[in-house]
């Protein structure tokens, strides 16, 4: 089965126009300055303190590092963080 996504996933996005992030489930990260960052298609939380959130991905982690991080929003796939964010990595499993 994970064989015949591979070869769909380019062809929904090549013809019906629907965007990779989500036909690769691929994570979005929208920062406003370096006092927000909301990220949409994480598959949890793997660490949480007010310096670091880290997030599991198809991919493997999103880390960020900074200071007095407080969570606004947390949905199953969605989630807002405020504070201080000095530091945004991709970690490859």
């Amino acid at each position: 089965m994970k064989r015949i996504h591979q070869y769909l996933r380019p062809l929904f996005t090549k013809y019906l126009g629907l965007p990779s992030d989500a036909v690769h489930e691929l994570p979005r990260v929208t920062m406003i300055g370096q006092i927000h960052a909301y990220i949409e298609n994480h598959n949890g939380i793997s660490i949480f303190t007010d310096t670091e959130l880290r997030l599991k991905t198809t991919q493997g982690y999103i880390q960020l590092t900074g200071s007095s991080f407080v969570l606004k929003l947390m949905l199953p796939e969605e989630i807002l963080v405020e504070g201080k964010i000095t530091d945004i990595r991709f970690i490859p499993e």
